[in-house]
């Protein structure tokens, strides 16, 4: 038996994975456990749990791959260093922070209290990330693509993935990078915290694109399909930007003082968000779209192949991912459902299966549920230790023995406009909520929305909310058919159709939808089939179970958010638990 664990470490969204015989098990972010939103640093309960589900020890474990490289690119490196002189405080604190790190072998000790006897393996960051999408994907062979930040001295990579090989065509390195760009921006727009990007992505369609001369000079395309930063707007080329990759990932400003000369002054946090940001933000976004389509085009003409993987912290990108098929030569595009850095858990532990000849060609992974469970038992110690709780909160507790009444009864607390808390299951890898650890809600009501910030979930009231939709209805609600498991695409829903379902459509008349399969979750399938059958309408509105922290993971955490918040209704498993008054 060879068991490979997969690690992102000491990053942003830290995880782990693990991989037996060439077949993923489970994966799991570290924020879920710690409760702590994009926890950084050695992911130790996640290796817990991924041993646990795999049912192996650490001493099982023939090799981690870490999607981390440090020796890679030297050359490029080094020349960067040579030609743009940067702050020696920034290489001499860089070298301090790895000092202080201890070495993956010291983690395991310290935390496992036995020595790693497996082999500690390497893989660039890039090639991890365009092994999460490819190995687990439904395609022999593909175009892949890794877009983001930066890792290993590069920000995006392109190649062909063919037969279980992949070959790399082409790099754009740092410090262009086209992750950088939307981050800066969106600090620019007054997003501080690490991972705020989506918020711009949210806003957007309430602008217009007004700054896009000036964004054209931000960034520069290039004739050979790159892209280029115009480094006079950025400080992390040449400066001293502070990052930290323990605990909360913080980043320090990225964009320069010059920027402001081009664009006016920077929203500081909490201001008013004026038309101008909204004009911003879609700006950047078309920004974005623009180089992302560019670098696609490349790739195409590398090598031309109608199958794309995407992956990388841009991947993520929704409403860019929505369009890949209307707006480059590409057919077919699958993103697997942790495409940023948390992924490269799985690439780097496939790409050593593959290394080690485990893993012959790649294995669909068609769910995205490989994080832990909760049976029935925990649920009922949960209910007796918390039952004056329940009690005192005004609440009833009903059981089901049958499920098709249990989501008849779930279906009509949603179809009377009730909040609902839906908690099944194995809990969902990535930062998608899929209808495990779900709060539900009726699509149709235009006051939705206003009704799940005031009782729930707080947060900036130009976000949507999106649409998971039975599988075989796409075409009738949306422009464009497809399947999109993970949420990972942004439709325009149907002109005739958006009155119908207001609470799931944007501004633009778009929605991120889930297409939810009968075989992959067939009790949040028969929810939303209870749910049309009262309605007519086969869509429910779902977002992540939580308020303001990660996504729930054990019973307890959502038991204690339902009673916290104004949610009307909570299933935990085959348990119904609604407040009477």
């Amino acid at each position: 038996m060879a068991v490979i664990l997969g690690l992102n470490a000491y990053h942003g969204d830290s995880s782990a994975a693990i991989v037996v015989d060439g077949k993923l098990v489970a994966a799991v972010e570290e924020e879920r456990f710690r409760r702590i939103k994009h926890w950084a640093g050695f992911p130790s309960l996640s290796i817990e749990y991924c041993l646990k589900e795999a049912g192996v020890s650490l001493s099982d474990v023939s090799h981690v791959a870490i999607n981390s490289d440090p020796s890679a690119h030297m050359g490029q490196k080094v020349a960067f260093a040579l030609k743009k002189r940067p702050d020696l405080n920034q290489i001499f604190e860089s070298l301090q922070r790895r000092r202080k790190r201890k070495s993956i072998e010291e983690e395991f000790e310290k935390h496992f209290s036995t020595p790693l006897e497996g082999r500690v393996e390497r893989v660039e960051h890039h090639l991890a990330h365009l092994a999460s999408a490819y190995y687990v994907g439904p395609f022999e062979r593909a175009v892949a693509v890794s877009v983001d930040g930066f890792g290993d001295f590069s920000s995006a990579a392109w190649g062909l993935a063919s037969y279980g090989d992949i070959e790399v065509f082409g790099r754009v390195h740092c410090p262009h990078s086209l992750g950088s760009f939307y981050q800066a921006m969106t600090q620019f727009i007054g997003f501080p915290y690490y991972g705020d990007e989506y918020k711009v992505m949210g806003l957007a369609p309430y602008g217009e694109p007004r700054f896009m001369n000036e964004m054209r000079q931000i960034v520069r395309l290039q004739d050979d399909g790159r892209f280029e930063l115009n480094l006079d707007y950025f400080r992390h080329a040449t400066e001293n930007v502070a990052y930290t990759w323990e605990g909360i990932p913080e980043v320090g400003t990225l964009f320069s003082g010059a920027l402001e000369g081009l664009l006016g002054p920077a929203r500081q946090k909490g201001d008013e968000l004026t038309q101008r940001h909204k004009d911003l933000a879609r700006s950047i976004q078309a920004m974005y779209e623009e180089a992302f389509f560019h670098l696609l085009s490349r790739a195409y003409r590398d090598e031309p192949c109608p199958n794309l993987v995407l992956s990388g912290g841009c991947a993520m990108n929704s409403v860019a991912n929505g369009k890949v098929t209307r707006n480059s030569p590409f057919r077919n595009v699958y993103i697997q459902s942790a495409a940023g850095d948390a992924g490269g858990a799985i690439g780097a532990a496939m790409i050593v299966s593959r290394r080690e000849g485990d893993l012959v060609r790649p294995q669909l992974v068609n769910h995205a549920y490989l994080g832990p469970a909760y049976d029935a038992a925990e649920v009922d110690t949960l209910l007796e230790e918390r039952e004056e709780d329940i009690s005192g909160a005004g609440c009833e507790v009903t059981r089901y023995e049958d499920v098709e009444a249990l989501c008849d009864a779930t279906a009509g607390a949603i179809a009377d406009g009730l909040v609902v808390g839906w908690y099944q299951g194995r809990l969902e890898w990535g930062p998608r909520a899929l209808g495990n650890r779900s709060i539900v809600c009726d699509p149709r009501r235009a006051d939705m929305k206003d009704i799940l910030n005031l009782k729930i979930k707080r947060r900036e009231s130009f976000r949507p909310f999106a649409p998971s939709i039975l599988r075989e209805s796409v075409l009738d609600w949306f422009e464009l058919e497809d399947d999109v498991p993970f949420m990972m695409k942004v439709f325009p829903i149907r002109k005739d159709k958006r009155e119908e379902i207001p609470a799931v459509t944007h501004a633009d008349g778009t929605g991120r939808l889930q297409t939810v399969f009968k075989d992959t979750n067939p009790r949040y399938y028969a929810l939303i089939e209870a749910f049309e059958k009262r309605t007519g309408v086969p869509i429910v509105l779902n977002t992540s179970f939580n308020e303001n922290e990660p996504v729930v993971c054990r019973p307890a955490e959502a038991l204690e958010c339902f009673l916290r918040t104004k949610m009307d209704v909570l299933v935990l498993g085959d348990v119904l638990i609604s407040r009477t008054a």
